[in-house]
Order: structure tokens, then C-alpha cells, then sequence
């Protein structure tokens, strides 16, 4: 796959293989010494089929990473890609295609129809495509995340944690090419958030998902068979085969 640096045009090329990622990326708000770099020089690439967790303190750059990374904002300079499509080279229509297509979101708040039930909630990215999608992957979401018998209650009826498994299957449904989650268990007790956690695990492991999950608790990192670190808008480590003690220890040091 060939991607592309930007700054204003296309210039060189670089081969990567891997699910998304940026390269040089910098988002700037502000001029002069009001000027923020919320991302200032960021690389890094997700693999295919792997869960990757961001990490780091208020104002780090974590959000803004993975908004521009989905396509939901764009950098200042650099260059951003999903798939093998890179992000600069898309009009608006074609960056909403690719969001509906590519890529899967889980949310905190759900995000859910209260009108829809379960099963509606799970499709309604495919029907909005004009599509129904592939029926026998959507039953293997569905009997993953454990779904069956609750396909026919609408959210009000279902409890967090199984509003929050219609929406990992939600994201799951259209086989993307990627899923972001942002503080997926924030609203969640620690029981639930750690069967969501399992769940977006399994769907990484068995379905060959790639899932990167924006969060703050090292418990909910541990998850994830990597973990990106940021502070001041730049990556300043990564760890692999992470436990919940490693990623706390880790965060103690930040602004040291």
C-alpha cells in the first residue's frame, strides 16, 4: 500500500501494511502564543486484526489522535490513511462513504435508537448503505457479543452493558476495516466494562477485528495486546502484552 506525506500536496511515498495509521501528523488550533499543538509530529500504525489502546493525561492528544485517524477531523499537516486510502485525497462525500464502510465507532454514551430494537440498532449502519449485509457475519457478531435472546428489546429494555454490546456489534456488523472506542466502559461498573472488554477481545482474536480504544484506565488497557502512549501531543512509548500494574506504573511517570 503506498501512503502518502502531506503538507498542502502529495510528495513521497511510504509502503506500510497495517489497518490505519498517521505519519508526521500535526493538528495545530490557534496562532501565535496562543497556538496549541494538540498533535505535534505523530507516527504510528495500527496492524491488522490486533488491539491497540491509547493512553495518556488530560490534554495529551489522545481524542484528537483518534478523531483524525477516523476521519472525523482533519491535520494540520501530515497524513492520515485507513485501509489503503489516504484521507486527504477524499472529498467530503467520499470521507462520509468511507467512515460508513471502513469504519466501525463505539461510544460511551451508546449511541443507540431508543425507538429501534436491538437488532435494528446492529443493521441500521447497513440499511443506511442500501445494504443488508453479510447475514451470516452478522450472526457470528451477534452470537459473540451474546446477543440472541435480546435482539427483539429496544434499549430501554436492555441493560448498560447490553446497550453497550449492541453497539460493539453495531460497529462490528459491516466487517470494517477498523473500530474505534472511545472510553467504551466509562459509563459501565467495573463487572460489565470488563465483559465489554472481553467481548471487543474476542472480536479482535476470533473475527479478526482491529479495534484502537481511546482510555484513561489502565485496567481497561490491559485488554489490548499494545498501548500507545502519548503526552504533549508526541508518542513517548509503546508497550506490548500489557498488564494493568505495567500501564499504571507507566503513567505514574508522565511529566517527570
Amino acid at each position: 500500500m503506498v501512503v502518502c506525506r502531506y503538507n498542502g500536496r502529495m510528495t513521497e511515498t511510504t509502503t506500510m501494511v497495517a489497518a490505519a495509521g498517521s505519519i508526521d501528523a500535526e493538528k495545530i488550533y490557534g496562532e501565535g502564543d496562543s497556538e496549541v499543538r494538540a498533535l505535534d509530529g505523530v507516527t504510528v500504525h495500527f496492524e491488522r486484526g490486533k488491539f491497540t489502546a491509547i493512553m495518556g493525561p488530560s490534554g495529551s492528544g489522545k481524542s484528537t489522535l483518534m478523531h483524525c485517524l477516523a476521519g472525523l477531523d482533519s491535520l494540520t499537516t501530515g497524513a492520515v490513511y485507513i485501509g489503503e486510502t489516504y484521507l486527504a485525497s477524499l472529498n467530503d462525500k467520499q470521507l462520509t462513504e468511507l467512515r460508513r464502510t471502513n469504519v466501525g465507532f463505539i461510544f460511551q454514551a451508546y449511541n443507540l435508537v431508543p425507538t429501534l430494537t436491538a437488532l435494528e440498532n446492529i443493521t441500521l449502519p447497513l440499511l443506511l448503505g442500501g445494504t443488508k449485509g453479510d447475514q451470516a457475519w452478522i450472526d457470528r457478531v451477534i452470537d459473540t457479543v451474546g446477543l440472541r435472546s435480546r435482539l427483539k428489546h429496544r434499549p430501554s429494555e436492555l441493560s448498560g452493558g447490553q446497550q453497550q454490546r449492541v453497539a460493539v456489534a453495531r460497529a462490528m456488523a459491516s466487517q470494517p476495516t477498523i473500530i474505534f472506542a472511545d472510553e467504551p466502559t466509562g459509563n459501565l461498573d467495573s463487572r460489565t466494562g470488563a465483559e465489554i472488554l472481553a467481548f471487543m477481545r474476542l472480536a479482535v482474536r476470533e473475527l479478526g477485528q482491529t479495534i484502537v480504544m481511546v482510555t484513561h484506565d489502565p485496567n481497561a488497557a490491559s485488554y489490548a495486546d499494545r498501548v500507545i502512549f502519548l503526552a504533549d501531543g508526541k508518542v513517548v512509548d509503546e508497550m506490548f502484552e500489557p498488564t494493568a500494574e505495567r500501564v499504571l506504573d507507566r503513567m505514574k511517570h508522565f511529566g517527570e
